[in-house]
């Protein structure tokens, strides 16, 4: 079963359990999705998926620091509730260690600060969903300072 006829079941479920609160992320979520498959013209694959909910994950830790900050804690407790709620289609995180190996590996053929690009472009590819792509920047940083 792909990911999208998971989540497509789950709101299904949801709305036999009159869980609103699910629901209602859910449904923001498929229409994320639909918008997507209509503004490209074609059917979602697993990774434009994880792409969309990952992006819908940001969003949520963005507006939940805000809310905080405003001090907002109703709107912000709304937006965990959500956050939790995408959280679990994504796949399991890697560990630090597993994260720093993958690191590594793509640093190994690069010439130094200027190939960035070239690197975060591999690992993106290879840690789509199961890292934060803001840490392994630094950590690739880091690396790449070391030449």
């Amino acid at each position: 079963m792909s990911l999208k006829e998971q989540i497509v079941e789950d709101m299904k479920n949801a709305m036999r359990a009159k869980d609103s609160a699910r629901l209602g992320t859910i449904r923001m979520l498929t229409a994320a999705m639909k918008q997507k498959e209509v503004d490209d013209r074609k059917d979602l694959t697993d990774t434009d998926v994880l792409g969309i909910i990952e992006k819908m994950i940001k969003q949520r830790r963005d507006s939940i620091s805000q809310f905080e900050a405003g001090g907002r804690q109703d709107l912000a407790d709304q937006e965990k509730a959500e956050l939790e709620v995408l959280s679990a289609y994504m796949p399991a995180a890697l560990s630090p260690e597993e994260i720093e190996k993958e690191v590594s590996a793509a640093v190994a053929g690069a010439a130094g600060p200027q190939d960035m690009g070239k690197v975060m472009a591999v690992l993106k590819t290879r840690l789509a969903g199961r890292a934060d792509m803001s840490a392994v920047s630094g950590m690739v940083k880091n690396a790449l300072a070391k030449f």
